[in-house]
């Protein structure tokens, strides 16, 4: 079970006023993070780098490979222990998917149900990035998504936050989609009369404002999760005591080299966000490698994932 945590102002209202900010920031696009407003022709160099550099793999043979690498998704199970888990959630399971890039692989979405269709979860949390392209219409990524939806439904609950690939008209869609949408919003789940919170942000890559930061002063929980693109928030999420930080956006690397070392990250917050388990002080975090892929659709020693994550009492 579970309960939306509304404080003078109900969902509905809150989510009227985010539309109306984000919508103008999306139209301009007028792109900021924590550390401010940011150059857009930074993401034209990016593409039209991508544009030359899928010709290079084209031309030597390399791009199949890579194109069958973004078909494969591995499923990634990790157990994390905590003291102050509350007993009822003893053996919760979480879903965790990331950058879903849903309509750059056609059939993708039942490439991803036949890696989750067997796997047993109880709450779904998906963190941001479902098209391929940072503007323009979502219709088309809507069939898919019901696609999906069939198999990501959750006893706890399927929720989401967007990435900086995603707009503010998801929230429309939020039915169509089998998905309810955090936005700067936390959210309680009960089991046997305890509760644990969870707070998911709007994106803080492209369209940072300081109700996301807000968002994230939460208290009276023993155990909280918080659910954010990238790992911007992080240190602000770990000062306000969140005890599990999921996130994504980098994809890994998704091109990465034999050693792992992606090429390109898309974040500056250090090398341990890039994929994988890291910790600050007693917050730990998980960076997600990504179900899909972004710019181009090849992934180089750097497979896709789906995260299966099952908190245990310590």
């Amino acid at each position: 079970m579970y309960n939306f945590i509304d404080g003078p102002r109900t969902r509905q209202e809150k989510h009227l006023i985010w539309a109306a900010t984000r919508s103008v920031l999306e139209n301009i696009r007028s792109f900021r993070n924590t550390k401010g407003r940011k150059s857009k022709s930074r993401w034209d160099l990016f593409i039209r780098f991508l544009n030359i550099f899928a010709v290079f793999l084209k031309a030597t043979g390399f791009y199949r490979k890579g194109y069958i690498n973004a078909r494969t998704i591995n499923v990634s199970e990790i157990t994390l222990k905590y003291s102050n888990l509350p007993a009822a959630f003893n053996g919760f399971r979480i879903l965790h998917l990331s950058d879903l890039h849903i309509d750059h692989i056609p059939g993708f979405a039942s490439i991803i149900n036949e890696k989750i269709k067997k796997l047993e979860f109880d709450v779904c949390f998906l963190t941001g990035d479902y098209r391929k392209d940072i503007c323009g219409s979502i219709t088309h990524i809507l069939k898919p998504f019901k696609i999906l939806s069939r198999y990501i439904q959750a006893p706890d609950g399927t929720f989401a936050v967007l990435g900086n690939h995603d707009t503010f008209l998801m929230a429309q869609y939020e039915k169509e989609a089998g998905i309810e949408l955090l936005i700067n919003e936390s959210v309680e789940i009960e089991h046997h009369g305890q509760k644990i919170l969870v707070t998911g942000t709007d994106d803080p890559f492209n369209y940072y404002t300081e109700q996301a930061m807000l968002s994230l002063e939460t208290k009276g929980y023993d155990f909280k999760i918080a659910l954010v693109h990238t790992s911007e928030l992080a240190k602000i999420a770990a000062a306000h005591k969140y005890d599990l930080y999921l996130c994504g956006h980098t994809h890994g690397g998704q091109i990465c080299l034999k050693e792992g070392i992606p090429l390109i990250s898309h974040q500056f917050e250090g090398k341990r966000f890039n994929r994988g388990l890291w910790k600050i002080g007693k917050m730990k975090g998980y960076t997600s490698r990504g179900v899909g892929v972004s710019g181009i659709p090849v992934r180089f020693n750097c497979p896709a994932e789906i995260t299966l994550i099952t908190l245990t009492v310590k």
